[in-house]
Parts: structure tokens; sequence; C-alpha cells
């Protein structure tokens, strides 16, 4: 009696677009666009990589996708708080620390895909509302107006990163108890930063 096979499943389209883009996360966070390779994509996410340019387009379109996703993620999950930009400081802070590929494709992207018309996507509209959200805290007098609001935006974010695994001054094998300190000192700067300097000080 002849067995009968089961029926195929159907292809479930979007989690291999979702394996895709981890894997193309590790792939882009270590070797940038130009030295990551669709076949190791494709073999780490169990696709195969044709489906890379069914879904994406090529190579340099699915590092955007995988930009605006990490985009999309910080945004949602790190709320900016222009009342206190120290504890945003803080929350980015941790958010960076424990999703070590999001400076790393930052960077890539400020390399390879400078000069070409995409932006992560909401990351400009972002600015813009955030820059525009600092102003209003600065005309109900809450923030310093010794400083640009894009200036302050700017200074904020720098700092929040400063001590991320992408530093030249950071360690790889930074303990927990320098870590802590680090925060704390990010905190601490912004706080101090939005405070205000005066513009002239007693000799």
């Amino acid at each position: 009696m002849p067995q009968h096979q089961p029926p195929a499943r159907p292809r479930d389209s979007e989690a291999s677009k979702a394996r895709l883009l981890k894997a193309a996360t590790d792939e882009f966070a270590a070797r940038g666009i130009a030295g990551a390779r669709v076949d190791r994509i494709g073999a780490a996410a169990e696709v195969n990589k044709a489906l890379i340019y069914t879904y994406f387009g090529n190579k340099e379109q699915l590092f955007d996708a995988v930009m605006d996703a990490h985009v999309a993620r910080v945004l949602d999950e790190v709320p900016f708080t222009p009342e206190d930009l120290p504890g945003y400081a803080g929350r980015l802070f941790d958010f960076l620390l424990a999703n070590p590929h999001q400076l790393r494709l930052a960077t890539w992207h400020r390399l390879e895909r400078s000069g070409t018309d995409h932006e992560p996507q909401g990351l400009g509209t972002s600015m813009r509302q955030k820059t525009a959200a600092i102003t209003q805290a600065q005309t109900a007098g809450l923030l310093t107006t010794t400083f640009t609001p894009e200036d302050l935006l700017v200074f904020t974010l720098a700092l929040a990163n400063a001590w991320m695994p992408t530093s030249p001054m950071a360690t790889n094998d930074q303990a927990a108890e320098q870590t802590r300190q680090h925060r704390a000192a990010v905190v601490e700067a912004v706080r101090r930063l939005v405070a205000g300097i005066p513009t002239t000080q007693a000799s």
C-alpha cells in the first residue's frame, strides 16, 4: 500500500524574513556591507539565499532593511524625555549596552551608505521631533538655553554612547562595577550639561 507524503507546509514568508534579518544583522555588524556575504546570511538563516533578492532586492537594500528595523526598535524602546535628558541618557546607555550591534551598524551605515538616498526610516523625523521638544522645554524653563537644542541633543547622544564597546576608550573585559560607574558618570554629565554653564565665573 503506497504511503502518502504529508502535504508540503506553505512557506512562512514572515518567519523567513525575520530569520534573514537576524542573520543579516550579525553579518553586517561584523563585516559591513562590502565584507558581508549573502551565502553566509542565507546559511545562518536556513533560507535559500535567493529569497534575499526576492524579499529585499539586493545586499544594500537588505542592509537598509536591517537599519530600518534597528532604528525603529531604539525609538520604540527608549522613550525620549526632554524634561529629563539625564534619565534618557541612562536608558539609552542601557539599551546600547544590551544591543551592541546598534552602534556597529550605525558606523557601517556612515562609512558605506553616506551619500546615498537612503536614510534609516524614521530617523530624520525623530531627530527633528526631539529637537523641537528640547526647544519647548527650553522655552518652559526646564532646560538651559546656554546651548542650542541641536547641541543639547547631539551632546546627550554622544555622552550616552561614549563607553560603548565601539568606543576606543572602552575595554572588552569591563567589569560590572565599572559599567555602573560609567553609567552614573554619563547621567551626571548630562545633568550638568542641561543645568547650563555660567558665562562668567569669579576668579
